[in-house]
């Protein structure tokens, strides 16, 4: 064995092969003996080297596809022995409905919302075990919950903040719903406020809270499908007024402030959807808070897309665009209460541009009662239009007749 590097004898007997090659190939014999000799070797056991799982088809990173729709992944890979394709949700609990094909690949038909999630491809043979992971997205359902919904206490008051859940592929906002927790309720059971969050925002201060009494927090996600589930309740307690004296805070101080608009938007067509890009603020005598996107389609009014941009992100992707439109987006910056005036200006036309569906579209410009009186409007002068044309064409089909009848009668003649 010390002709041969890597291979040694551990003091039981066993024989340690640092790397496996075609010199560990054979058959093998064990004899043991002492000082009285040997019973004998063993039974010859053979050494073989096979292959471990290798994928040569993996899954893409996401896949985005309408609930009640088939979605196939494919999964393959090869080995020595050949291994065996499993396909399992991470974080599932129980058996999934999801089905694998005669090829390996996952068949979820019809695909359900409790599908959306990481599901992960495991390759398997007797030598060792991969495994790969892919992200499923259902889009055209109601939200999922929120997640890690956190709360700080404050004086009279608590500050909720969570993570968004997937949107379901439509636009989605948020509640608040709390409840105080009262050792002998006036009634059996105690009813739950809740309070409106801004959109965009991902937290919500809530105040008028009693000192010293425990509430519970939930958020609530909705889309235009309808509500998501509520997520985890957590308990929290107000802080009271301190006991000791608080010194009176020293005047206000005028503070100058100047923040000028963000600098050289640009916009760029990629695979996700349109990816904004700018410079910062050249002057900005306090700390930035953040930016605002703003957009307008076809000249109409001016909206805002996304009001919580952190300060220190210089781009943003915008998905989710209408097909065949004009797009105008700017840019404004904010710290604290101060914001900037309006960046440059960009246009976009997704004229011909391939739109993919996204985490989270674009709300819609107009309403559905004001759409519905813009169509209904325009119907009417449409049918308006008719009628006043044909209208004209009778009256000179009708004079044009009279003429030629004039026409053709005999003239009078009048006798002295």
């Amino acid at each position: 064995l010390s002709q041969l590097p890597g291979w040694s004898v551990h003091p039981d007997g066993s024989i340690v092969i640092a790397t496996g090659n075609d010199d560990a190939l054979g058959l093998y014999r064990c004899t043991p003996y002492n000082s009285y000799g040997t019973a004998g070797e063993s039974r010859p056991t053979r050494v073989l080297l096979k292959d471990p799982p290798a994928f040569t088809v993996r899954p893409k990173e996401e896949y985005f596809q309408e609930v009640g729709r088939e979605l196939v992944i494919p999964c393959a890979a090869h080995g020595d022995p050949p291994p065996t394709i499993t396909w399992v949700k991470v974080g599932s609990v129980g058996k999934s409905s999801a089905q694998v094909d005669g090829n390996s690949s996952l068949v979820l038909h019809p695909l359900i919302k409790e599908q959306h999630g990481v599901w992960e491809c495991t390759a398997t043979n007797q030598v060792a075990s991969v495994t790969t992971a892919t992200s499923v997205h259902v889009l055209g359902t109601s939200p999922h919950a929120v997640t890690n919904v956190s709360v700080l206490p404050l004086l009279l008051a608590a500050n909720i903040s969570w993570e968004p859940g997937f949107d379901g592929g439509y636009f989605q906002r948020f509640s608040v719903w709390y409840t105080p927790l009262v050792r002998y309720p006036p009634r059996a059971h105690h009813d739950w406020v809740s309070l409106s969050v801004p959109v965009g925002a991902q937290h919500l201060l809530v105040e008028n809270l009693q000192p010293d009494t425990s509430y519970q927090f939930s958020v609530l996600a909705q889309n235009k499908l309808g509500s998501g589930p509520f997520s985890q309740i957590v308990t929290s307690v107000p802080r009271g007024f301190p006991v000791t004296t608080v010194p009176p805070e020293p005047p206000a101080m005028t503070v100058h402030v100047f923040l000028s608009p963000p600098r050289a938007l640009t916009a760029n067509e990629t695979m996700r959807g349109v990816l904004l890009r700018w410079d910062p603020p050249a002057r900005a005598s306090v700390a930035l808070s953040g930016y605002a996107l703003e957009l307008r389609q076809d000249k109409g009014g001016w909206e805002v897309l996304e009001r919580s941009i952190p300060g220190t992100d210089t781009q943003v992707l915008v998905p989710g665009l209408i097909k065949d439109a004009f797009y105008e987006f700017r840019l404004v910056a904010f710290a604290g209460s101060y914001i900037s005036d309006p960046s440059n200006t960009v246009n976009v036309s997704t004229a011909g541009m391939e739109v993919y569906p996204s985490r989270t579209q674009l709300p819609e410009l107009l309403p559905q009662p004001v759409l519905a009186g813009v169509i209904g409007g325009i119907c009417f002068l449409s049918v308006a239009v008719i009628f006043s044309t044909m209208a004209a064409c009778i009256m000179n089909r009708r004079r044009a007749a009279r003429v030629r009848k004039r026409r053709q009668d005999p003239p009078l003649v009048f006798s002295p």
